[in-house]
């Protein structure tokens, strides 16, 4: 008669093979990287076109309204002959078209964060990219580093290599910063319209347009810098940009 086959104890029994977590990866060599390297890639390609279709349609609703509001103030005008309703008819459509602008400008200035940060996401999974496979970094003209000054060479700007006005001036060519040029404009020619319109000379009225359209141009320009600053302060740079090394003199 056969004896019955007892049962292993738990503590002699087999260990089972470890099992990454839900099998994924666990490093760059694995053929499922890049599948998961690339979705994420095209991803941030598609973030990217989305903020940059909502910034030109943001900045071409803004264009649209002022062209249409000064055209309105000019019929106006012509179908009154001026006076002072007139006068109070165009201090409230500037301070609509002046509060569209910053409006227009604050999401502006949002979507260029989100885009600044899907660039230098990109630029990490570059980084990935020449890790798997480190002879393609000469045909590669993007950055493969994420701290700022790498990510700022996608737009042809190094903040190294440029100077302030320099800087300045290209700041101006931007969407933001041809947004924020005409809306202090409006902010100036607002100011100008309510002395006009509380009895001030047009001197006067001119004198303070001028200065008020200076103030906010510097004031906009200071909220962009912080913004950036701020946004540069609080990114995690997790592959930065080695400096070259040099050697001592002998």
């Amino acid at each position: 008669m056969e004896r019955p086959v007892e049962p292993v104890p738990a503590a002699e029994a087999a260990p089972a093979p470890a099992v990454s977590l839900a099998g994924a990866p666990t490093e760059l060599t694995d053929p499922r990287v890049i599948t998961i390297l690339s979705t994420e890639h095209w991803s941030l390609l598609t973030a990217r076109s989305l903020v940059y279709n909502e910034m030109f349609t943001r900045g071409g609703m803004f264009l649209t309204l002022l062209s249409a509001s000064l055209l309105a103030l000019g019929f106006v005008y012509q179908g009154g002959g001026g006076g002072p309703e007139f006068l109070g008819v165009v201090v409230a459509v500037l301070a609509l078209d002046l509060f569209v602008g910053l409006a227009t400008l604050g999401r502006i200035m949002s979507a260029s964060s989100e885009e600044f940060r899907a660039l230098q996401a990109t630029a990490r999974i570059r980084h990935a990219y020449l890790e798997i496979a480190p002879f393609v970094a000469p045909y590669l003209s993007t950055a493969t580093t994420d701290d700022s000054d790498s990510v700022l060479e996608a737009y042809g700007q190094s903040l190294d290599e440029a100077g302030l006005l320099l800087n300045i001036g290209h700041g101006l060519t931007t969407m933001p910063g041809m947004i924020g040029v005409l809306v202090a404009a409006l902010a100036g020619a607002l100011a100008g319209s309510i002395t006009v319109a509380l009895g001030g000379d047009a001197r006067l009225a001119l004198v303070l347009g001028v200065a008020s359209g200076i103030a906010a141009l510097l004031a906009l320009m200071a909220y962009a810098v912080r913004t950036f600053s701020s946004l540069n302060a609080f990114t995690e740079v997790r592959f930065p940009r080695t400096p070259p090394t040099v050697n001592p003199p002998r």
